[in-house]
């Protein structure tokens, strides 16, 4: 199965980060060619005056929590956990697997074609996520059995989860720590462990808040990333979501061991957890900095345009420095930078031969895309464009959205029974 993309404006994000004005032939999920191309092919997509991209990649998100999008904001972050935590305790199999396929629908609709997720019931999500047409990276969540909800280990669960999915198409399993405040030395060290002899990601939480710090402090004499650097806890699979309060310690430690980190601007504004993460730091440290979205109740939108915004705005602001973190650099967050995060920058984040055909198109006719030159055409991608301006979405090589209609599922029926289920949770609340 060929299929051509022709005559677009293609951002490649290569190493060289081209600008090609041309078209993309793929061969079943793979890039063939770039530039003028006069093969045949069974599907042409005209993208006559759009912009082409790689499939963003969110790399920290909780998709199943659509449900709860608007049931705890503006409250205090104490009020917030709170209601979270009796909110995860009644949920039902119908609205975790009706949540994730909204959420799905949501991340397509706004050009994510790879997604790092941390919940529990990954088995559920699973089934959502294949559905949608877009690949998930889930990360079963494993904490100390005596702080969850679920039934038995869950450092087991996950293990089981990794067993009947690690063959599946688009659907890799990943290991899911909550947090230093709801793992132990033990656990830690047993998820590692297991990650590194299965090859997987490993992600978690850390640093998100002030209270966090203080708290793992009295705990284990250390702040945490200074705690998981002393146990010997990262590594290369790591993906360290928040990371919002980190000393230049943490910074250098976990740089030196190859963690990267998912940065979440939005969630921490508006939990109003303090502190600005210390990304021109980690750049020079040489760490690997990428975006997530966080989850529905934290962000309510999965939208990584306003995420790419929003992550630039604010280091500007809080340094009071406009150079810092340019458009080219945050497009390479949700690029070939998060691609690097999960280690799959050798498949994904960037169009090029020989890779995953995972590829976006946003509309070029869009009024607050225009005017559209190549010296100012990543900027208006970073600063001037939504998640809507984006029209077709290919994943693995197959369309998975096509001129704002989507083709893999039926987007008003999942929608409708997402709705229908979010509103049997919120009758039981």
């Amino acid at each position: 199965m060929r299929t051509l993309i022709k005559n677009g404006k293609i951002v490649t994000q290569n190493s060289k980060r081209e600008i090609v004005d041309g078209d993309i032939l793929i061969e079943n999920d793979r890039i063939i060619s770039i530039g003028k191309c006069s093969e045949s092919a069974d599907k042409i997509i005209d993208a006559s005056g759009d912009i082409v991209l790689p499939g963003l990649i969110n790399t920290h998100t909780h998709v199943s929590m659509t449900s709860l999008k608007g049931l705890v904001d503006d409250v205090t972050f104490p009020a917030f956990l709170d209601k979270v935590f009796h909110l995860d305790d009644i949920r039902t199999p119908r609205d975790l697997e009706a949540g994730a396929a909204q959420g799905c629908i949501e991340m397509i609709r706004s050009g994510t074609t790879t997604f790092l997720d941390l919940y529990y019931s990954e088995d559920i999500i699973a089934k959502a996520v294949e559905r949608s047409g877009i690949r998930g990276v889930l990360g079963w969540a494993v904490l100390d059995q005596q702080f969850t909800t679920q039934k038995g280990d869950p450092l087991d669960n996950c293990k089981r989860f990794y067993n009947e999915f690690k063959d599946h198409d688009r659907i890799y399993p990943a290991v899911g720590l909550q947090g230093v405040y709801v793992c132990s030395t033990e656990t830690f060290t047993r998820a590692k462990e297991f990650a590194l002899e299965e090859d997987l990601t490993l992600t978690f939480h850390l640093s998100e808040t002030r209270k966090e710090v203080s708290d793992c402090k009295k705990k284990e004499g250390f702040r945490p990333g200074d705690y998981l650097a002393n146990i010997g806890f990262f590594n290369d699979h790591c993906v360290a979501a928040h990371s919002a309060w980190l000393t230049m310690n943490e910074v250098r430690a976990m740089a030196a061991a190859g963690v990267k980190v998912s940065s979440c601007p939005v969630s921490n504004m508006k939990l109003a957890t303090g502190g600005v993460a210390p990304i021109p730091e980690m750049i020079d440290a040489g760490m690997t900095v990428s975006l997530g979205t966080d989850g529905s109740t934290t962000n309510n939108s999965l939208d990584l345009f306003g995420e790419m915004k929003f992550v630039s705005l604010l280091q500007k602001s809080s340094r009071w420095d406009p150079t810092i973190l340019p458009a080219q650099q945050v497009l390479d967050f949700t690029t070939i930078n998060a691609a690097k995060a999960l280690r799959m920058d050798s498949k994904i984040g960037s169009i090029e031969a020989g890779k995953k055909a995972d590829i976006i198109i946003l509309d070029g006719k869009a009024p607050n895309l225009r005017p559209i030159f190549p010296e100012t055409l990543v900027s208006n991608i970073v600063y001037s464009s939504y998640g809507l301006n984006v029209k077709t979405v290919l994943c693995d090589g197959k369309v998975v959205m096509k001129d704002n209609v989507i083709q893999t599922i039926d987007e008003w029926k999942e929608l409708e029974e997402a709705n229908a289920a979010a509103q049997e949770l919120h009758e039981s609340i």
